[in-house]
């Protein structure tokens, strides 16, 4: 038993209870995600309470991350959400803007990275949890022009974001590309699909280039993101918050704990 324990460890980079822990996670993520958004709440704070220093935290994140995000971007491709003409310069400065927001991720160390989740992680699921999609079936009174140059510094600004960082970005992509963009809902969803899979495998390359990413943890994880996705797309429900809230709650609350723990105790 101790030796099935050991190679698990060798192979995943976490204890046998870390990795139940973040398949299971993953999985309620990808299933939040799906009916709510906000699933990179729960995704996240997985591999930091299985015990994973930030940085690679945050590097497997996005290798499982950018699995799932492939797949649903070829659905909204396939379905013809997505307008070629304005996702290519979005991803473009999308992929520009993640790269400097992993570098820069990169240049701060672990023990500040933890301090900074204190406070950015419950601020962002606050805000993703009150905020509502802002739908707009109107025709966009800004010019081709104008709506191009405001969707590419939306995509560079989140690109940043989602870099250094990541939960919420869909959230923050939907908002302002329908509130300050003006484009319907439709075309936000499918601009939003493109941006985010180019940040998310920007910041993937950055990471794999720097070391920071358990692959077999990350593929393993992406299987279970994919799968809940996959299970929670097929259960919607209009009431999908109500599921997603207490669950986030509840694992950002044993999230914080572990943090301030690893902060003030476990030194």
């Amino acid at each position: 038993m101790e030796l099935i324990g050991q190679s698990i460890q060798d192979i995943f980079g976490v204890a046998p209870w870390g990795l139940v822990i973040v398949c299971c996670l993953v999985f309620i993520a990808g299933y939040v995600d799906s009916i709510a958004g906000g699933g990179g709440l729960i995704s996240l704070p997985a591999y930091l309470i299985a015990g994973l220093p930030t940085h690679a935290s945050i590097a497997t994140n996005k290798l499982g991350s950018a699995m799932g995000t492939t797949v649903a971007t070829w659905h909204y491709a396939k379905s013809g959400f997505i307008q070629v003409k304005l996702a290519i310069p979005c991803v473009l400065f999308a992929f520009i803007g993640s790269a400097c927001g992993s570098n820069l991720l990169l240049l701060i160390s672990d023990y500040i990275l933890k301090f900074m989740l204190l406070i950015i992680l419950p601020v962002t699921a606050f805000y993703v949890m009150r905020s509502k999609q802002l739908g707009n079936d109107q025709v966009s009174s800004l010019s081709i022009r104008k709506t191009v140059a405001i969707c590419c510094l939306i995509a560079f600004v989140v690109g940043a974001y989602d870099g250094f960082y990541g939960p919420g970005t869909g959230t923050f992509l939907m908002l302002l590309l329908t509130g300050v963009a003006k484009l319907r809902l439709d075309a936000s969803a499918g601009i939003t699909k493109a941006i985010n899979l180019s940040t998310n495998i920007a910041a993937l390359v950055i990471f794999l280039l720097n070391a920071q990413v358990l692959i077999p943890l990350g593929l393993l994880a992406g299987i279970f993101s994919i799968a809940g996705n996959y299970m929670g797309s097929h259960r919607f429900t209009s009431n999908g918050g109500a599921i997603a809230k207490p669950i986030t709650i509840v694992v950002l609350v044993i999230f914080l704990i572990k943090v301030i723990y690893d902060l003030f105790v476990g030194i």
